[in-house]
């Protein structure tokens, strides 16, 4: 079947996922590897009342926006434009608060991931569930309401992320895969629903100030290929308001994107995982057994099949790196020599190979947000060097890009001193474009052989796509057993391991690094 009947047939799989910079949609076709269409549309946060947010109103333009996009797309490369698919499925940014009333109104406006106000609800609750609980997670956000007292709270009757308010816009269900559900709450692996000794636990402590019990707030949780509903009429005018898409198409269970990023790079298995470097920066890695610890470094969250992960997540991530090829690219064209972004990046990239294995005594933070792997409740981006260290601009972009992989290091040496081993780590996202710069340094800084392939190229919302073609397979064969056999199987990947000069290096940089994250504390208190 030729591409275009395919579109025209609906025997496609669209992914939408809404990260922290872009909403993107991706149209696959039956073997899930072929990309038909694209579409994204960028958007920004906001902080506003001391929360960074989104307005659903945004939500809603930019998932039409990049929907249209993919539609256009589709027509210019087909002669087409698809009306119905054979699923649908929606991934974004995990964590955060959306809690709504009975009556389907938000109560407050969007929490998300980034907010780093819920210190003392995540470590009361880190201690009473004997589990680590992020600052980020959604329980952690509503316990925080509990605790100030917040005017909504008692008349909460629905709380849910990102993913699960659009897919409920969608198909009208309160539903969330397993992956994301376990950066609401603990996920027990041998169920794979909400851990019921902690749910209670954790009623017990609320003590009545919820309107109902905590598991009736939550959305249920489902495990990949579950059937997660159909798209009604009303979910088709909301992603298409030109009224063409048709309803009654199914969708797979709405996941994270740090789910959708173990699906696009293969990185379900045990020994494997997965670093995703964006707006943030967080490694999966899939356990062989439960920690021996609890770790505030280390979230434990599953796969979407609802297997135990390892996450080291950290709020910044290449946005400094960025920032940085910004001036210089302004620099060049205030020179006369204008360049392209693109290509701007690939210069001070290829520099970056030139500069010392321990970027020459120069340290680089990242933080524009708070890090609480790190101990900072907010960011200030720095940069430093002592009288004698060498300052060169080959030196300079390694030590940016050493300080991408800073705060991450410091989480994954605690995942190795637990006795937790990789075969290999899969890097995605836009930093590793430039061939075996990005990648290579992060081999160096896991000691750990790190893949790159082009089946990622489309990120978190191939992964979502993926994930709903898998629903047509799910009878005959495990979400692992899927992506090796029919997605994977003749990836062309790159594969580069630890440099030993590399790995000398960037142990010697995160010791500077470690040492000097006094200096981001004292720029926070008096910056």
């Amino acid at each position: 079947m030729s591409e275009r009947d395919a579109i025209l047939a609906g025997r496609t799989s669209l992914g939408i996922e809404l990260g922290s910079t872009r909403i993107k949609a991706c149209l696959i076709g039956e073997d899930a590897t072929t990309v038909l269409a694209t579409g994204a549309h960028d958007w920004e946060n906001r902080l506003e009342g001391g929360h960074w947010t989104y307005s659903l109103d945004a939500v809603e333009h930019g998932l039409q926006a990049a929907y249209a996009a993919l539609v256009a797309d589709s027509h210019d490369r087909w002669g087409v434009r698809p009306d119905t698919f054979g699923a649908i499925g929606v991934s974004a940014m995990m964590h955060g608060y959306l809690a709504f009333d009975a009556d389907g109104r938000l109560l407050v406006p969007f929490r998300t991931w980034r907010d780093t106000t819920t210190g003392a609800a995540a470590a009361e609750l880190s201690d009473l569930l004997g589990v680590n609980i992020p600052l980020r997670w959604s329980i952690a956000h509503l316990h925080q309401a509990v605790l100030d007292g917040e005017e909504h709270v008692p008349r909460i009757a629905s709380v849910t992320t990102l993913a699960g308010y659009v897919h409920r816009r969608l198909t009208g269900r309160h539903v969330l895969g397993v992956g994301d559900a376990s950066g609401m709450f603990p996920i027990d692996s041998a169920t794979g629903g909400y851990d019921e000794r902690m749910l209670h636990a954790y009623e017990s402590r609320a003590a009545g100030r919820l309107s109902a019990p905590v598991w009736d707030l939550l959305p249920e949780v489902l495990p990949a290929g579950a059937s997660a509903g159909d798209l009604t009429a009303e979910g088709a005018a909301y992603l298409d308001p030109t009224g063409a898409l048709r309803p009654g198409i199914p969708l797979c269970p709405p996941e994270g994107d740090a789910g959708t990023g173990m699906v696009a790079t293969n990185s379900v298995a045990p020994r494997t995982g997965n670093v995703s470097a964006g707006t943030s920066i967080f490694a999966m890695v899939v356990l062989e057994r439960p920690l021996a610890e609890v770790h505030h470094e280390i979230d434990l969250v599953t796969t979407p099949a609802g297997d135990p992960v390892a996450m080291v997540h950290c709020n910044n991530g290449a946005s400094e790196l960025a920032a940085w090829a910004r001036l210089f690219v302004r620099f060049a064209e205030a020179a006369g020599r204008p360049i392209e972004p693109d290509a701007a990046f690939e210069a001070l990239f290829r520099e970056a190979l030139a500069g010392e294995a321990d970027a020459g005594g120069l340290v680089a933070f990242n933080h524009l947000a708070g890090e609480p792997i790190a101990g900072l409740v907010e960011g200030r981006p720095l940069f430093a060097r002592t009288p004698d260290s060498d300052f060169t601009l080959a030196n300079f972009m390694r030590a940016q890009l050493y300080g991408v992989f800073g705060t991450l290091a410091l989480g994954m040496q605690v995942l190795e001193a637990e006795g937790v081993s990789l075969e290999r780590m899969f890097a995605h996202g836009g930093m590793f474009r430039t061939a075996g710069v990005a990648q290579r340094f992060l081999a160096g800084a896991l000691g750990a052989p790190v893949a790159v392939g082009d089946l990622a190229s489309e990120g978190g919302a191939w992964g979502i796509a993926v994930l709903a073609s898998y629903l047509r397979h799910a009878e005959h064969s495990t979400l692992g057993e899927y992506l090796a056999a029919h997605v994977f199987a003749d990836a062309d990947l790159t594969v580069i391991g630890p440099d030993a000069a590399d790995v000398a290096g960037f142990t010697a940089y995160l010791d500077r690094y470690r040492a000097a994250l006094a200096i981001e504390a004292a720029a926070v208190d008096s910056l």
